[in-house]
């Protein structure tokens, strides 16, 4: 799988706690692995972001993806962080 970072994911990433960073860098090797992965709890979303999915990092923070072809094997990751990264 290739992933690639949209400037404001680069920068939402920078500015969490290196905790937070710690547990994000292992939710995303187990994206890599299967980016359906029931711990993940990736879901699509609906509405004006209908073509972008999420996964869970914890309880309070998701990365917003976006899959780039229809074999799911190129996403780019656009933002991290709590529940106002969808509005």
């Amino acid at each position: 799988m290739t992933i690639y970072l949209f400037g404001r994911y680069r920068r939402s990433y920078k500015r969490l706690d290196p905790q937070l960073q710690r547990l994000a860098t292992e939710r995303i090797v187990l994206f890599e692995r299967n980016p359906f992965d029931p711990r993940l709890d990736t879901h699509s979303l609906h509405g004006k972001l209908k073509k972008q999915w999420s996964f869970s990092v914890d309880k309070r923070y998701r990365i917003l993806f976006e899959f780039l072809d229809k074999n799911k094997e190129e996403v780019i990751f656009l933002d991290v962080g709590s529940h106002s990264i969808y509005r």
